[in-house]
């Protein structure tokens, strides 16, 4: 079935939202219903720059994985990379977002991906907002009573709120 029926019926589409990364990588849990948006849980998954590359992997996909059976979301959003200037960060931050994608793609799930700015332009009107805008507004649009310190998990947060209000294509 394909997500958008699922507002359209009433029913309540759940998102699991992230921002990739290999030393933190933020999620999200967000639910529409009708047009409201209800955040249900968000955090960072954490890895030590200590450890070898694969268990960095492994440790990403194990928890997105126990995510996933938890909330039971049925789609996932993804923020696209942007240019990095080193070139080590864009070829790290790309294997851990294969193992999102694939994380995703295993649980059956509709995986979206949106650029920087397009999540920018949909949380604050602005392609090219500062983080603090974006996460003022995420606190705003989803009447948070604390906004997150991590700016990882308020951007997974951002990267949901713009799949939810999108059409969802891919």
């Amino acid at each position: 079935m394909h997500t958008d029926l699922l507002t359209q019926n009433g029913k309540t589409e759940r998102v699991i939202s992230i921002d990739c990364g290999t030393a933190i990588t933020g999620w999200a849990i967000i639910d529409k219903k009708g047009n409201n948006l209800t955040h249900v849980a968000s955090g960072a998954i954490q890895t030590s720059k200590n450890d070898d590359m694969s268990l960095r992997l492994k440790c990403i996909f194990e928890e997105l994985e126990r995510l996933i059976q938890e909330y039971s979301p049925t789609t996932m959003a993804i923020e696209d990379l942007f240019y990095f200037k080193n070139q080590k960060t864009v070829i790290t931050v790309s294997q851990a977002r294969g193992v999102v994608i694939l994380s995703g793609v295993v649980n059956q799930l509709g995986v979206f991906n949106y650029t920087p700015l397009q999540v920018k332009s949909a949380v604050t009107g602005y392609g090219r907002a500062e983080k603090d805008q974006v996460a003022f507004m995420v606190g705003k649009i989803l009447k948070l009573k604390a906004v997150p310190k991590l700016d990882d998990i308020t951007d997974a947060i951002a990267v949901g709120i713009c799949h939810l209000n999108s059409n969802h294509v891919r």
